[in-house]
């Protein structure tokens, strides 16, 4: 019999571990987690709640932009957004819960609901209990990164959860941190509680892993249609409290000259770390600092941490990549593997197709990639075609009334192909899923059907397969 114990059972990749394993002969599973309600970091504070109070900004933002409505514009009541959101989130939780409450139905699987802590190499204690295991799975997920700038300690500020909970909001504010989580709430403080932000950009443009155009139209539409102020090739130096109540942020340019911004609130978008704090790694030959002082290091890609064979690291802890989708993916190669590992077979490495959406602009104007970008793809040493092309090219866009954003195709031009796609306009969310397919499939871009459903916005893929093919051929 080999035992497992699953730290961290109600998140994605916990549970994605637990439901691999729990039907397995030969295998005792011990699940443990101390979540209250229980759920997970993206159903309780992460991407289903933040979805749902962007879709009440975002009406509000589809008819500020439209003329042919009259009338007053409405308000978004945050109180309302709030309420519809937790009770949604509960719900949610709930689903994920009873799924992990029902494997532990299974004669081979035991559910603790406490805190878990490493006692040496392989033995863990929780619910006042140790657990002898063969194999452990540490998915205790992450933590809001507090950046360590002078004076943070001084401020209030608030996080992504505290925004997510907010029914009422300051009228000004500073954002530090634009990544993908500044990308989807900056628009919401403004669209929905009306507010006057400044957001610091640490580089020449935001959304760090597309091409440079991308970030541009990013950069534009936020300044032009959500009126932030949004400083480039800027560093935070120094915090402040205000005598007001206030916080005043010291900031750097580049080029060395300084700046000082005021506002009401703090918000601090600065990203996630790793949550192991408390995890008693101590006790056990693991060392995630070793490596180069990156986390992400610490863990190969068959998820065995690189001290230990028999610790498997799945999800947002490992460092990796912080995606919902991604954790079920490691939580199903760690699955695997232990299994493999345990009747001496080789394990499988985790490749991940880089598949990203950003509900950025509300998700009106959400960015996705899916495989490489023209850069990566260059980098990667492949001879590429390449089409790019404007919303504004295809009349749906228009008559759609979401006239914005650019599309762009990358193709292998010995063979044809589809190496990758980024999109920023409306609907590259739900387009993505196609473009995975393509792809991951490895597609040749002379093979993909040149049929347009006019008038529908993935029109604008039609423009791009027939340019990039086109290129292909000569």
């Amino acid at each position: 019999m080999v035992h497992v114990v699953v730290i961290g059972a109600y998140g994605s990749a916990g549970a994605a571990v637990a439901g691999e394993l729990a039907d397995e002969p030969g295998v005792e599973l011990t699940l443990v987690d101390d979540g209250d309600p229980g759920g997970g970091l993206c159903i309780l504070r992460g991407c289903m709640p933040s979805k749902e109070v962007l879709s009440a900004a975002a009406h509000r933002f589809q008819a500020r932009h439209d003329d042919r409505l009259v009338g007053g514009l409405p308000a978004v009541d945050l109180e309302r957004t709030v309420t519809r959101k937790d009770d949604h989130t509960l719900g949610w939780a709930g689903h994920r819960r009873e799924s992990v409450h029902d494997l532990a139905e299974h004669e081979n699987v035991e559910f603790v609901h406490d805190t878990a802590r490493f006692v040496d190499d392989h033995t863990v204690a929780a619910g006042g209990r140790e657990f002898e295991a063969d194999y452990v799975v540490v998915a205790t997920g992450s933590s809001v990164n507090v950046p360590a700038t002078p004076g943070i300690d001084d401020v209030d500020y608030m996080t992504s959860a505290d925004v997510l909970d907010a029914t009422d909001l300051p009228d000004s504010g500073i954002v530090m941190g634009f990544g993908y989580i500044g990308m989807e709430l900056v628009p919401y403080l403004t669209e929905a509680g009306g507010m006057d932000l400044t957001v610091v950009e640490h580089d020449d443009r935001p959304i760090d892993e597309a091409d440079p155009e991308f970030g541009d139209a990013a950069l534009a539409l936020y300044e032009e249609h959500f009126d932030v102020t949004i400083p480039t090739n800027c560093y935070e130096r120094r915090l402040e409290p205000t005598d007001d109540g206030g916080v005043r942020l010291h900031v750097e340019f580049a080029d060395g000259t300084t700046d000082a911004y005021e506002a009401d609130q703090l918000f601090l978008f600065t990203g996630r770390r790793p949550t192991l704090a408390g995890l008693g790694l101590e006790h056990t030959p693991i060392e995630p600092d070793e490596y180069t002082g990156q986390p992400q290091d610490w863990v190969r890609e068959t998820m065995q941490a690189r001290d230990d064979d028999r610790v498997f690291v799945v999800g947002d802890v490992n460092g990796k990549e912080p995606i919902l989708h991604v954790a079920k993916e490691q939580g199903f190669t760690a699955a695997e593997n232990i299994l493999r590992h345990s009747r001496g077979a080789d394990l499988r490495a985790y490749r991940n197709v880089h598949h990203h959406v950003i509900f950025s602009g509300l998700g009106v104007y959400p960015f996705a990639r899916v495989g490489h970008s023209e850069r990566s793809a260059r980098e990667a040493g492949y001879d590429i075609a390449v089409a790019s092309r404007q919303a504004s090219d295809d009349g749906v866009f228009k008559s759609k009334d979401v006239p914005e954003g650019l599309a762009k195709l990358v193709v292998d031009r010995q063979d044809g192909t589809v190496l990758g796609w980024q999109g920023l306009h409306h609907h590259a969310d739900v387009m993505a899923k196609t473009l995975q397919v393509v792809v991951e499939l490895g597609l040749d871009v002379r093979d993909i059907p040149d049929r347009a459903y006019h008038p529908t916005t993935p029109e604008i893929l039609d423009g791009l397969v027939r340019d990039c093919a086109d290129a292909v051929e000569e």
